[in-house]
């Protein structure tokens, strides 16, 4: 079974981090609209890379301790029938790239003008990894904090609840750590 093993770190949204992973080599950037659909553990993503959109259907499910993650495409015409179905709906911009056997994600959630409400990046890491790796050089200096393991505030589906990340976000600007 595809195993997620992965960590956050939430980061500071108005440093100008995501201009500089714009201009990084070997760094990929993707616009993703995603909807959560209305049986738990299900979404559905649109990702547009390079002039090109793909669609991708997802299956997540908490089982002995660990998250199952399976992922297979979708077409668009699939992809617009199920948006209709959607509870909770985002919009970011990634940043994505391998760093030996990590790989790394930096998510830009973004409001309906474009505006960043809420930054975060996550390590992917091998199953049996347990310490996430050191932050890259670009992501340490905009560091507030890492989320615990497994905390359920900072899943996508919680930070696309604006009202909820910029609650948390301020939280963790005030007390200078995650609570």
């Amino acid at each position: 079974m595809p195993i997620e093993n992965e960590r956050k770190f939430v980061l500071d949204k108005d440093g100008g981090l995501e201009a500089q992973l714009a201009k990084m080599p070997g760094v990929a950037r993707n616009f993703l609209r995603q909807a959560y659909l209305d049986v738990s553990g299900l979404r559905i993503r649109s990702i547009e890379a390079d002039g090109k959109t793909s669609h991708v259907f997802t299956y997540k499910r908490l089982i002995d301790g660990q998250v199952v993650e399976i992922e297979t495409g979708l077409s668009a015409i699939d992809f617009k029938r199920l948006w209709t179905q959607r509870k909770e709906t985002l919009q970011k911009v990634r940043y994505t790239w391998n760093e030996g056997h990590f790989h790394w994600d930096v998510d830009f959630f973004k409001r309906e003008d474009g505006s960043t409400y809420f930054a975060m990046a996550e390590v992917e890491m091998p199953e049996e990894d347990t310490e996430p790796p050191p932050l890259p050089a670009p992501l340490s200096a905009h560091l507030l904090a890492a989320a615990p393991a497994g905390d359920e505030r900072f899943t996508s589906k919680r930070i696309a609840d604006q009202a909820h990340a910029t609650a948390l976000l301020a939280d963790i600007s005030r007390k200078g750590r995650i609570e």
